[in-house]
């Protein structure tokens, strides 16, 4: 199956049955990942429905999550927040070609898919690390196709090695690239085994 992911399909993709469901928690790499961090700014590529966004944000990050969904946005704004903690600036741009005006103290992305290859979009928001910053990633594992019969696209997909790969250099320092293994509630009440590959990287 191949999928391009542009602004039409992501349309697509937030409109088709999501006004339903319940909004999600954020993802628990994130606090896995990020608890010893000091709070400052942050950019989740990719922010969807915004579960995560609003999570640093209420830990006291001033985030800019940024989506090229209106309608994502839209839901995402209608999350609760605490008053008073961090801020929170949604931007509906395409991280294929939008460029921020800093860089970040961390840099996070949640199976985020532009109309570009995975490692190459990876490669792009690495830039928006500031030095002695974080870049998390939390992409789907090239395994065929999760537990419940998705099968995602190859250009969507990832290995811990290729993230090694991708920052073998001596800018990065990758404190985490691996496989986890998560479930969550599926249809019917049944729970679906989700392989992520979360890796956290350091900027020197």
């Amino acid at each position: 199956m191949s999928h391009d992911f542009d602004k039409a399909y992501w349309e697509t993709h937030w409109a088709d049955g999501h006004e339903v469901r319940p909004a999600l928690p954020a993802h628990p790499a994130l606090q896995e990942e990020i608890a010893g961090l000091p709070a400052g700014t942050a950019l989740d590529a990719g922010a969807g429905e915004g579960a995560e966004a609003s999570w640093l944000a209420d830990k006291g990050w001033q985030v800019t999550a940024v989506d090229i969904s209106a309608t994502a946005l839209a839901r995402a704004a209608r999350l609760p927040r605490q008053e008073g903690v961090g801020s929170l600036a949604w931007v509906e741009a395409d991280l294929a070609d939008w460029e921020p005006a800093q860089q970040f103290d961390l840099v996070a992305t949640f199976y985020a898919h532009p109309a570009m290859p995975q490692h190459s979009f990876y490669e792009r928001i690495a830039r928006w690390v500031a030095p002695g910053g974080t870049l998390l990633i939390v992409g789907h594992h090239d395994d065929h196709g999760h537990a419940h019969g998705e099968t995602h696209p190859s250009t969507a997909v990832t290995r811990p090695d290729q993230i090694r790969a991708l920052f073998d250099s001596a800018e990065w320092v990758v404190h985490v690239a691996e496989v986890r293994a998560r479930t969550v509630a599926g249809g019917g009440g049944h729970g679906v085994q989700l392989r992520d590959v979360i890796a956290r990287l350091e900027r020197i």
